[in-house]
């Protein structure tokens, strides 16, 4: 464990906390928190979840703007279900990012788990970008990948961080129980 893990972690799981509750702030804790993973995943030789994190980065100040600005008529954005229309193209574009990240990352010299890699890199892709709609099932996919995540880290070493996506794991829990509330009581 690293001082730079312990700090990635303590950002992540202040981050999702935020989230869970639907509070704004939780987008600028994301933003240290993925620029310290970037470089914690760079000395790991993770380099899908390195390039993850410039995702996350760019998708946390689009989902900032998003739940301020993206409901009807530029007003804050509310939790709803997404469409089932979407299912197909997220699945999809999920297929082919996958196939392509993973091409890529298991061809670099230093790439470890390339294929699993990949596989939770895209799965968070389409979490995260749901996540900055506001959408509850969201939370899902987060559950999965997760689950997946505190297992690959366990054989990486990365104990601390393992400990920080089983913290996100229950955390993904309650964030699925508490959107979910909301479609009700919304």
């Amino acid at each position: 464990m690293s001082l730079l893990e312990l700090v990635a972690v303590l950002f992540g799981i202040v981050s999702v906390f935020l989230s869970v509750r639907k509070l704004i702030f939780t987008s600028p804790t994301a933003l240290v928190n993925v620029s310290l993973f970037f470089a914690l995943f760079y000395q790991a030789g993770l380099y899908s979840d390195m390039g993850l994190q410039v995702v996350y980065f760019a998708l946390s100040v689009y989902g900032w703007y998003g739940w301020l600005y993206g409901g009807k008529d530029r007003t804050a954005l509310t939790v709803s279900r997404t469409p089932t229309t979407w299912w197909i193209p997220l699945a999809g574009s999920a297929a082919v990012v996958w196939v392509a990240l993973s091409a890529i990352t298991s061809r670099l010299p230093g790439a470890s788990l390339p294929y699993l890699d990949a596989a939770t890199t895209t799965t968070s892709l389409v979490a995260q970008w749901m996540m900055t709609r506001k959408l509850v099932e969201n939370w899902l996919l987060w559950i999965v990948v997760d689950v997946v995540y505190v297992g690959m880290f366990i054989t990486k070493g990365l104990y601390l961080t393992a400990v920080n996506y089983a913290v996100y794991l229950a955390l993904a829990v309650m964030g699925y129980l508490a959107w979910r509330r909301s479609l009700v009581s919304g």
